[in-house]
């Protein structure tokens, strides 16, 4: 039986990877697709668990060659799903999540309209800029050009089916889980 696919969004450092590991860790039949990227591999990531790290031409060649569900340029970086992964583990009965953004999220949503959109948001747009500050990850460049982002993917999160606020790991988690359970019952 063909299962659900369900699109997590949120604005980077809101802590969207910390709920989908607490969710993973309390649901281990659900898979997390792994998307490909353009963007360098950080120091604590490794290939084929985080991304799948391509250069901008092999990522090119993907795009030419219809190979993605979505595909979406981000902070000078090309980020896109596999269709042949996610087609496979939905039809091979696994509920499947990707970790999207939200320009590469409506795109899912356009092509598979039974996709549950959930965005991740911060409880407030200062401490999220509280939180990409503390990571020490990007120089300040980048981290201004993450939160001019910011304002736009909340804008696009009002396209979601959910909106979930991270303003405590666990009770985020806790929402994340019942919003999934509810869902992949009504397939």
């Amino acid at each position: 039986m063909k299962k659900k696919l369900f699109v997590l969004s949120g604005s980077s450092g809101v802590g969207k990877g910390t709920v989908i590991s607490g969710f993973l860790k309390r649901n281990p039949s659900y898979s997390l697709s792994i998307s490909c990227t353009t963007r360098k591999m950080r120091p604590d990531e490794t290939e084929g668990v985080n991304y799948f790290y391509l250069t901008r031409e092999e990522f090119e060649k993907s795009v030419q060659n219809d190979e993605f569900l979505e595909w979406a340029e981000f902070a000078q970086n090309l980020y896109g799903t596999k269709r042949a992964f996610v087609e496979k583990c939905l039809n091979n009965g696994k509920d499947l999540i990707l970790e999207l953004e939200t320009i590469g999220a409506l795109k899912v949503k356009d092509q598979m309209p039974d996709a549950v959109l959930i965005f991740i948001a911060p409880p407030s747009f200062e401490e999220l800029e509280h939180r990409l500050r503390n990571r020490h990850t990007e120089d300040e460049e980048t981290i201004q050009k993450r939160l001019s982002e910011v304002r736009a993917e909340i804008e696009r999160s009002k396209k979601y089916d959910y909106v979930i606020v991270n303003d405590e790991v666990d009770r985020a988690i806790a929402e994340l889980e019942k919003i999934i359970k509810d869902e992949a019952s009504n397939v």
